[in-house]
């Protein structure tokens, strides 16, 4: 199984949009519990990401292709609806 996610800061009010096969321990690294690349853009952001909102999937090709469905602009704007 694979989740496509939106996490969204606390502190910046920023969001973030990934696929991950566990949105557990990937939502670990974007909150700084599990060691991550320092120039990634959650990194960037501090901590306090929280899942606003998630979709599973059973393939990672049909993860990719929502997670690239929801970075276009009626993407940006279903996003802009929920957060």
């Amino acid at each position: 199984m694979f989740s496509v996610y939106i996490i969204k800061s606390e502190t910046s009010g920023k969001t973030y949009i990934g696929y991950t096969a566990n949105i557990e321990k990937r939502l670990a690294r974007h909150n700084k519990e599990l060691p991550t690349k320092k120039s990634s853009y959650t990194q960037k952001q501090g901590k306090q990401w929280k899942v606003i909102y998630e979709e599973k999937f059973s393939t990672r090709n049909e993860a990719m292709a929502r997670e690239k469905e929801l970075k276009s602009g009626k993407g940006r704007e279903y996003i802009k609806s929920i957060a």
